[in-house]
């Protein structure tokens, strides 16, 4: 995402709150993403690096040799995706994964285990929500590769579930069309209460309901997107990985844009929205819970 340019005389801490917020936004899919790669083994780390600079031509890979490197690196600068192996010199991969998620500045940002007993340790359930996906080093690091490379470039077609929550029609209806040209299944809900009673049919059938929810923040009604944040994290218990929620804004303000985040956003879509940054933060997520269901489904995460 380019960086705002803050109004002629802004106060330094103006500037520095909207380049804080830029990088809180920052996504994925950028044209150069940075990748961190952390693993003890230098081979594991140089074989990595060395694919991933192949396959992705444009990705910066920051390779790190203990948790410590990787904890430095976080503060040197953004990262957009993060693999880590679960054995490091100095910590377990998990503990980084939760420094990661309590430090990086940015919405949400995908951690991947890479390690040769992800299934031992999904049995005994030792790797918590913090790690977004695994992946098995047996499969080989070109496939390592292909896998990264779905986070960083998702496809332009998907298959899912958006419930997207919209009070104007006209703005709807376009915007439900784009989607639709991608392949998603769009269900619209002209208030967060029928979107609530959409969500809560569905948890009476066992059900989801939903892949994604795509909310504006500011609906007609008595509660707000943000108030449906709230009853989707707290009511129905569904955190980030199981029902990821974007919401649409047109408030520029840093600190509202931060409370959207905490309370449990994974993403923010500036308004007025540009429909290619919109489609690929909603294929991310898209990817993001049907892993996690996958996993669930599995006896995994």
């Amino acid at each position: 995402m380019d960086r705002k340019q803050p109004a002629f005389g802004a106060p330094a801490s103006v500037t520095a709150n909207l380049e804080s917020m830029n990088d809180v936004l920052r996504h994925i899919a950028s044209d150069n993403p940075r990748v961190m790669v952390v693993d003890g083994s230098k081979v594991a780390r140089t074989l990595i690096k060395r694919v991933l600079e192949q396959d992705l031509p444009n990705a910066t890979v920051i390779a790190c040799a203990s948790g410590a490197e990787a904890e430095q690196a976080l503060h040197d600068g953004v990262v957009d995706l993060v693999t880590t192996a679960l054995r490091l010199p100095d910590m377990d991969g998990s503990a980084l994964a939760k420094y990661v998620r309590e430090h990086a500045p940015q919405a949400y940002i995908p951690i991947v285990a890479v390690s040769g007993d992800v299934q031992e340790r999904l049995q005994k359930r030792e790797i918590g929500d913090e790690i977004t996906d695994y992946f098995d080093k047996a499969a080989g690091y070109t496939a390592l590769s292909d896998f990264i490379r779905g986070y960083v470039q998702p496809s332009d077609h998907a298959e899912g579930t958006v419930l997207y929550v919209e009070d104007s029609r006209v703005v709807a209806l376009a915007t439900s069309r784009a989607l639709e040209r991608y392949g998603l299944t769009v269900h619209l809900a002209g208030s967060a209460e029928e979107a609530v009673e959409f969500l809560g049919s569905a948890r009476d059938r066992g059900q989801i309901g939903a892949d994604v929810v795509l909310t504006d923040v500011s609906l007609k009604g008595e509660m707000s997107g943000g108030d449906l944040l709230e009853w989707i994290r707290h009511e129905l218990a569904l955190g980030k990985g199981r029902l990821p929620v974007l919401v649409m804004t047109g408030d520029e303000n840093p600190e509202n844009q931060a409370a959207l985040l905490k309370a449990g956003a994974n993403d923010l879509v500036e308004k007025p929205v540009e429909e290619r940054l919109l489609v690929t933060k909603l294929m991310f997520q898209l990817r993001v819970s049907q892993r996690r269901r996958a996993q669930l489904a599995q006896g995994g995460l």
